[in-house]
């Protein structure tokens, strides 16, 4: 096999586990109002386990005057379900859409919760094939990582209806953007705009503290940075990290890492450095600067060695 073949092969391996985490302690859960209407779960920044219930993904949901919108499911039925709890704490009115930001386990596992409820499962045109795709892996995954008490509750329930570009949705008084987005951390990447407070629900396209993680194209991240960057917003909450953060200052470490990362790739790649030599060393001056480094960098190394090598 040729250098370019094994390297391609070999970030198809790492990226088929690009989502199987660490063990780590569960958060504290709760929902906190960071604007009018507008209120966020914080998700630990840490790995899947039976103790936190994979509770590790940011969660919000917005209150219309008619509808709540939730965004994104978690990572458990529990989680789910915690969810639609606390939102029962803050109002009655119907859910009726749940958002689903990508495809990821610790976002989307939750999603047979909001269904039974009525709501509409909404997500990117490619969603549903993404999720088809991995189901059985994810499945498989989670249950290792969440334990037997949870293993008959893991399950994949794909959105109802999608977005190919752009949907406004009106929850009553107040209106939100859904935006659809090219292949970046995932290829089916959404985000969720809310008019009202100017508040940006970023999903995996923003990563505060955890280190972010390339399972799509860090060329398609780097060139929709400056699209992201011009939404009118206030704040922002991360897919994961703080529940709120200035906009769009709050982008900046995320863009310096990828774009070290890039840069130390192609180093590598013009340098003729193999794979195997140049990943380990990728982006080590960014190591200090984020949690859980050694757990995604490598594979997000792996991934851009096999894309770049092409440019």
């Amino acid at each position: 096999m040729s250098n370019r073949g094994w390297s391609f092969a070999a970030a198809m391996v790492v990226l088929a586990f690009a989502w199987v985490t660490p063990a780590a302690a569960a958060p504290d859960g709760g929902f906190v109002e960071i604007a009018p209407g507008v209120h966020v779960r914080h998700g630990a920044v840490a790995g899947t386990t039976s103790e936190n219930h994979g509770a590790i993904a940011n969660l919000g949901f917005i209150v219309g005057t008619r509808a709540v919108a939730m965004i994104d499911s978690g990572g458990s039925v529990a989680d789910g379900e915690a969810a639609l709890a606390a939102i029962r704490q803050v109002t009655d009115k119907p859910v009726e859409w749940l958002i689903d930001t990508h495809m990821h386990p610790d976002h989307v596992f939750g999603n047979q919760v909001f269904k039974a409820v009525g709501a509409t499962i909404l997500g990117h045109r490619r969603l549903p094939a993404a999720l088809a795709a991995r189901a059985d892996f994810y499945k498989q995954s989670m249950r290792e990582q969440l334990g037997p008490a949870l293993d008959d509750a893991v399950t994949v329930t794909l959105p109802d209806d999608t977005v190919a570009d752009e949907r406004r949705i009106d929850l009553g008084g107040r209106t939100i953007l859904v935006k659809a987005w090219e292949t970046a951390h995932t290829d089916n990447d959404l985000t969720v705009y809310d008019e009202a407070t100017r508040t940006l629900f970023a999903g995996d396209l923003l990563f505060m503290e955890h280190c972010p993680v390339v399972d799509g194209s860090i060329l398609g991240w780097l060139a929709q940075l400056p699209a992201l960057t011009a939404i009118p917003a206030e704040r922002v909450v991360p897919g994961h990290g703080p529940v709120s953060a200035p906009w769009p200052e709050a982008l900046e470490p995320q863009a310096r890492y990828l774009e070290t990362l890039a840069a130390d790739i192609r180093k590598a790649i013009a340098e003729g450095v193999p794979m195997a030599e140049a990943v380990p060393q990728a982006a080590a001056s960014e190591r200090d600067k984020w949690q859980l480094f050694d757990d995604y960098n490598p594979r997000n190394a792996t991934a851009a060695y096999a894309e770049l090598e092409w440019e």
